[in-house]
């Protein structure tokens, strides 16, 4: 099974966030994948040479400066009341909700859910902001999350 439950995975806490409600329909949609799911997906897609966003180096997309296009602020609308995602991360995703996405902390820790699920919870996983990028299935746009309150978009 490529999947745990959501309940077990270590941080499962930021999806039960009394101040960030989730519906139980995009609860079950949210699927943390297993290490050796997440790893195979962080290897063909991400990185095959380091296991974390901070230690990227030359030969990963990541690394070069050329994938990067933009950058903006999502802490100021993360404090806020607003619960869209920041207007530059929506223009540049332009993607149906049923897209398949990847949130992706880490060599170990990749989270399945689809493009409408994340829009609509992206505050919970941004609890987890150390670095993690988001990309769709099949898609070349590619977001990233740094722990000082910005993203960056690019083009893998």
């Amino acid at each position: 099974m490529p999947y745990i439950p959501l309940d077990q995975h270590k941080k499962s806490w930021v999806f039960r966030h009394q101040s960030l409600p989730i519906s139980t329909e995009d609860s079950e949609l949210i699927k943390p994948m297993t290490s050796p799911r997440a790893t195979t997906l962080w290897n063909g897609s991400i990185s095959n040479q380091v296991d974390h966003p901070d230690f990227f180096k030359k030969g990963d997309w990541a690394f070069n400066p050329n994938t990067w296009s933009d950058q903006g602020n999502w802490e100021t609308i993360w404090d806020s009341d607003n619960l869209d995602l920041p207007e530059l991360i929506l223009n540049h995703l332009d993607w149906a909700n049923n897209t398949t996405i990847y949130y992706c902390n880490d060599r170990h820790q990749v989270i399945e859910t689809n493009w409408g699920v994340f829009k609509r919870c992206w505050k919970n996983f941004l609890f987890m902001d150390d670095g993690p990028l988001l990309i769709g299935k099949k898609r070349d746009q590619v977001v990233q999350f740094l722990s000082n309150g910005t993203f960056r978009i690019g083009t893998k």
